[in-house]
């Protein structure tokens, strides 16, 4: 029986990225023809979790190593390991590839996220972990700021915390300036690999959200689509403009945000779990990603969801307005929620409780 993921790392150009820095998962990706892996503070709590016999007596190495560190500092010390660990295995395909995959997404502190300068002082650090880091920034008004500043310094970035076309769009122009700089300066930037996710399950799951806050009635269907047609448009859009950042897929919630894609130049970066579900399918490999989602479909959600219209014109917002989408909102309290989960996972090491829970 095929496998139709692997089919499609072998016969079109849309890549596949593992979005998680889970060694074992990782592994797995590589064999059907993954390039690349992202994480962020919810996957490397789930991994060091999932894998405290391993890490309690590297964390509890590193505790010993820092006698003044603090849990925060702790916490993001095994975020780097784990990010190094899975970066080695990846090494082959940047070397493949030139760069432009081969890369282990590591990604700022969410904290960070008002802070243009604090993203730049900590992308600076990640990029120097390993030869192929690309660091993870959030499409916030600061971050906008800071991908421009880290692009012109050489610094591959992978835009996340964004769901829009306008987002896309002030992103892959703030890497267009940074690019523009950095050549000005004589540097050669062909070997960077600047990419833009589009958190595309999390507008559906929002759009959902609204539908049952407001009694809107529609074809429950609909909902399904519009992360990928904000992929969709997003994509026209970019080769239109002839940017040089690629787009990824991220946040599954069904196979769409996966077969709608394929045949672009994208990335696609479904958890393990899903990646396992589509090798598994009888989806027919084919390319869609030129295909128009039903203008029906566009309309409906246009007509009933302001904030579909919002992250579908390419005009819907703001960059003063990215930090208020309530998407944004929801996913940074997440990021937030997970920094503690970390700094809660590293007490248990440091101050065990004496009591044995």
């Amino acid at each position: 029986m095929k496998n139709p993921l692997s089919e499609m790392t072998q016969t079109t150009q849309t890549c596949l990225w593992n979005d998680s820095a889970d060694l074992d998962e990782l592994r797995w990706s590589i064999d059907q023809g993954g390039v690349g892996a992202t994480c962020n503070p919810v996957i490397a709590h789930t991994v060091l979790k999932a894998r405290m016999a391993e890490w309690r007596p590297r964390i509890a190495a590193l505790i010993q190593q820092r006698p003044l560190a603090t849990e925060d500092d702790i916490a993001w010390a095994a975020v780097e390991a784990l990010s190094i660990d899975a970066a080695a295995l990846l090494i082959p395909a940047f070397t493949a590839h030139r760069g432009r995959n081969g890369r282990l997404s590591i990604q700022t502190d969410p904290r960070l996220f008002r802070d243009a300068g604090a993203i730049v002082e900590q992308a600076i650090r990640f990029d120097a972990l390993a030869p192929n880091m690309i660091v993870k920034i959030p499409a916030t008004r600061a971050g906008i700021d800071a991908i421009e500043q880290v692009t012109a310094l050489g610094i591959s970035i992978n835009a996340t915390v964004s769901f829009t076309v306008p987002q896309c769009l002030a992103v892959a122009e703030a890497v267009e300036r940074g690019l523009q700089r950095r050549e000005a300066g004589g540097y050669d930037v062909s070997a960077m690999g600047p990419v833009c996710t589009i958190m595309v399950g999390r507008l559906d799951d929002w759009l959902k959200a609204v539908m049952e806050r407001e009694g809107i009635v529609t074809d429950p269907g609909h909902l399904e689509w519009a992360g990928v047609a904000v992929f969709k448009r997003a994509y026209t859009l970019f080769r239109k403009g002839r940017y040089r950042t690629r787009l990824l897929s991220a946040a599954f919630r069904n196979h769409l945000h996966w077969s709608e894609l394929i045949g672009g130049d994208v990335v696609i970066s479904p958890p393990s779990a899903w990646q396992k579900r589509f090798a598994a399918s009888d989806i027919e490999i084919r390319p869609r990603i030129d295909t128009p989602v039903d203008p029906g479909i566009v309309d409906d959600l246009s007509r009933r969801f302001a904030d579909f219209r919002r992250a579908y014109n390419h005009d819907g917002l703001g960059t003063h307005e990215f930090d208020d989408f309530a998407p944004t909102r929801r996913t940074l309290r997440q990021f937030l929620g997970a920094c503690d989960d970390l700094r809660q996972l590293v007490r248990d090491v440091m101050i065990p409780n004496p009591d044995g829970k």
